[in-house]
């Protein structure tokens, strides 16, 4: 599915995966749930700023997150729509079986789907499907510990391409 995006009202994701994050995959501990409605919090303030498309890469943890709150909010705010930036087509290939049940009922609900790759080629799956949100957004959400990897590098581009970016604790 081909979406037109327009740039200067989308918004795309940036975080940790569940195993990175302090309540690694148990999204019932007090430190998720406050995460979770921070984030929830600050999506509505985006669109009411006027935001309208959310870019998603459709990982474990935040992004899977970010997905269904944005879906929720689709019941209050009728115009916003969510597109799935994924690496690749097997993305969920090695995931746990309950992992891989979530995500494809979520890829069901997305308004598009962007994909690059058929397989996983490597790390430039990754980097090519993050570039790809910055690329096309003006505004990053990120939860984010401060530490180096995917997550910073991907901050540091939004940085680089004059993004504002809003950063969550985990």
């Amino acid at each position: 599915m081909c979406e037109i995006i327009e740039k200067e009202r989308a918004v795309c994701f940036t975080g940790h995966r569940s195993q990175k994050l302090p309540w690694r995959f148990n999204e019932e501990d007090e430190r998720c749930k406050v995460m979770k409605e921070t984030l929830r919090t600050e999506l509505e303030k985006v669109i009411e700023r006027g935001y309208r498309t959310f870019l998603c890469g459709m990982a474990l943890g935040f992004d899977m997150i970010c997905a269904e709150t944005i879906l929720a909010l689709k019941k209050k705010y009728s115009g916003i729509k969510i597109i799935g930036a994924l690496p690749c087509k097997t993305q969920d290939k090695i995931w746990q079986y309950k992992d891989r049940e979530r995500y494809r009922e979520l890829l069901k609900q997305l308004d598009g789907i962007r994909c690059k790759f058929d397989t996983y080629i490597g790390p430039e799956c990754m980097l090519e499907r993050n570039r790809f949100m910055v690329n096309n957004s003006s505004l990053m959400i990120a939860l984010f510990n401060g530490l180096y990897g995917g997550t910073k590098s991907t901050i540091d581009y939004a940085r680089n391409q004059g993004l504002e970016i809003i950063i969550i604790k985990p």
